[in-house]
């Protein structure tokens, strides 16, 4: 329903803020980091939203981010996996920390999160990583491989595939893979994964 919402921040008192825009209070439900993200009050800010509807209430939840957004869906897709989890764990990760996890399957990194067991966090590995990996991409869409360096295909290949799987198209995750990979000093795919994150939420 909303994408993001643009306005000033009038109130933020974990776990909720408003943002007033054309008139309009918009009360959201965001997670700690969230909440640190963003300015002081009678800021102008961007928030990120999803609307939960349920059969006795409607929540609108603010995301300082769209890939925080799309890793929550994810994450509410698991059985077991509510609100209040998922929020829990992208306080405890960064996006690029909790997609490393998975990847990794170092579900006992993951089951350190309040709320979350040993077999919670194998589920959460189990379902989520085959979402996060089964986009077919291969380190030829992105560039030549004169131009990787010292950066392999494997490790390209896997950054490229959680840039799609997040949302961004091939000429998106590209660029920021060309622009993060110039930079970047050692072969580490969630090194490059973290840069491009942050090249892509510039625009």
């Amino acid at each position: 329903m909303f994408d993001y919402i643009k306005g000033l921040l009038t109130a933020k008192n974990f776990p909720f803020c408003t943002i007033e825009a054309n008139g309009i209070g918009y009360l959201m439900l965001v997670n700690y980091r969230t909440i640190q993200s963003l300015p002081e009050i009678n800021t102008e800010t961007k928030i990120y939203t999803k609307l939960i509807h349920k059969e006795d209430s409607m929540t609108l939840c603010g995301f300082k981010n769209k890939q925080d957004r799309i890793i929550f869906d994810i994450l509410t897709s698991v059985s077991g996996i509510g609100t209040k989890v998922a929020f829990a764990l992208l306080d405890e990760f960064e996006t690029n920390e909790l997609i490393n996890a998975v990847i990794e399957e170092d579900f006992k990194s993951i089951s350190r999160t309040k709320g979350i067991g040993t077999k919670m966090a194998q589920k959460i590995v189990l379902e989520i990583k085959d979402k996060l990996t089964k986009m077919d991409i291969t380190a030829e869409m992105i560039s030549s491989k004169s131009t990787f360096g010292n950066i392999s295909n494997e490790t390209i290949t896997q950054a490229a595939t959680v840039l799609q799987s997040l949302g961004y198209d091939k000429n998106e995750y590209q660029s920021a893979l060309e622009t993060a990979i110039s930079g970047l000093k050692k072969d580490d795919a969630q090194e490059l994964i973290k840069e491009a994150l942050k090249i892509l939420s510039i625009f």
